[in-house]
This record gives C-alpha cells, sequence and structure tokens, in this order.
C-alpha cells in the first residue's frame, strides 16, 4: 500500500471506518475520525474544522471522504493546514467519467425507465479526477501519484462481474482515465525564500569595490631617481 512508505509520527484518517487505511502504516500515533460517533473512532468532527493545530500531521487520509463532505473544498483546505511542509494526502474518490458513474447518474435522473435502483449509495456526489487535481494545485500540493481502477460495469451479480473481468486489463491498457475509482497522493509544497540582511549588500558592495594595482611602468618611475643617485655617486 501506498501508505507503508510514508514516515512520520502522526496520521489521520478521515471517515470510512470499515476501510483500516492505516493498516499498513508505521507511525506511532494514528488516528481514526468520522463526522458522527461510531465505534473504533478515536473521535467525532467536522472535517473541515479539525482539532489540530497547525503543520501537526504528517499524514492524512480520505478514502471518499471529500464525496461525502457537506463543502468538500472547504475540507481539503483544512487538511493543507494540519499538514507539515513535505506532509502527504493519500485520496481515494469515484470517478464521474466512467461506467459506475453513469450508472448512477441514470438511477438518479427522474426520468429512469422502471424501478432501476442505484449501484452507490444515494448520499454524496462524484468529484472528477482533473477537477481535484486543480483543488490541490491551487492548495499548494503536488501530485506524485495518480492511478484508475475498477472499469467492469456496474452489476450486482458476481457471475457477470466475472464475465466482464476481462475489462480490468483492457482498461488499463487502453482507457485508463475512465477507471471508476481513483486514487492519488500529493505532498505540500512550502516554497522557500532567503532573507538578505543589509550586511550582505555591504559585503558585496565591498567585493565589487576597484583595487587599485601598481604596473611596472609605475615601479619604474618610481625607481629611476634611485638608478640615477647610484651612478652619480
Amino acid at each position: 500500500m501506498a501508505v507503508a512508505d510514508i514516515f512520520g509520527f502522526h496520521a489521520l484518517q478521515l471517515g470510512l471506518p470499515e476501510l483500516d487505511a492505516l493498516g499498513a502504516n508505521r507511525m506511532p500515533h494514528r488516528w481514526l475520525a468520522t463526522q458522527t460517533p461510531m465505534p473504533g473512532a478515536a473521535f467525532a468532527t467536522d472535517f473541515s474544522a479539525l482539532p489540530f493545530q497547525a503543520n501537526s500531521l504528517d499524514l492524512v487520509v480520505l478514502p471518499h471522504s471529500l464525496e461525502l463532505a457537506s463543502d468538500p473544498h472547504t475540507t481539503l483546505r483544512e487538511v493543507e493546514r494540519v499538514l507539515v511542509p513535505e506532509g502527504r494526502v493519500v485520496i481515494c474518490g469515484l470517478n464521474p467519467t466512467s461506467l459506475w458513474g453513469f450508472r448512477q447518474r441514470r438511477g438518479r435522473s427522474p426520468h429512469r425507465v422502471g424501478s432501476q435502483k442505484l449501484f452507490l449509495p444515494e448520499a454524496g456526489e462524484f468529484i472528477g479526477y482533473w477537477r481535484l487535481r486543480d483543488w490541490l494545485r491551487l492548495l499548494g500540493f503536488e501530485v506524485e501519484v495518480g492511478r484508475f481502477g475498477c472499469y467492469r460495469p456496474a452489476f450486482s451479480s458476481e457471475k457477470w462481474l466475472q464475465r466482464f473481468e476481462w475489462m480490468d486489463r483492457a482498461g488499463a491498457r487502453w482507457w485508463p482515465i475512465l477507471g471508476s475509482v481513483y486514487f492519488l497522493v500529493a505532498v505540500k509544497r512550502v516554497r522557500g525564500m532567503t532573507l538578505l540582511s543589509p550586511a550582505w549588500k555591504a559585503s558585496r558592495a565591498l567585493a565589487n569595490a576597484p583595487v587599485s594595482v601598481a604596473n611596472s611602468s609605475t615601479l619604474t618611475r618610481a625607481s629611476a631617481p634611485k638608478d640615477e643617485k647610484v651612478k652619480q655617486a
């Protein structure tokens, strides 16, 4: 897993307690937070107002958490606030430009035919992969890893899912950005700066100041009177 190679001291998972996203991570302090009190969660909180100081966490994992958040952009901004410089965020999401996304939109449509049920839960809104990358870029993140998966159609039957198993292999090669699920890892970049003091200006000006150097003609003129005195003696 991607989280296994991320090191630090403090890691946080937001939402989806059914998935132990930090199980493979080796940080000494790991917490699970949910929006409502649930078994196994360390605490419940609003994801857009995390109870952590700025620059205090090394890793934050959001397994489909942005899709269920009331304000996903504010949640992502809060994640940026609590992450340390060079800290990482791991995000899993559902791709609206996919077979699963098409099935979900069709099930929600008021003009759907018959009693077609939703393949995924009613709550939440899909966030496009490229839209999420734009949000991360505006917040100063740099995407390190981006992957897609689940190219099979949205079937509830295990028999039909097995029939279309070949689409997972073909999709990764021929239409990779149409996977129903995407996964990305982004790192928080903080651009450094160098403070220049007045002493730096003075030393630079002194280093560039012209220096007089005696040449051979000057030495000849200076030594000429001495030579004449020697001859007269």
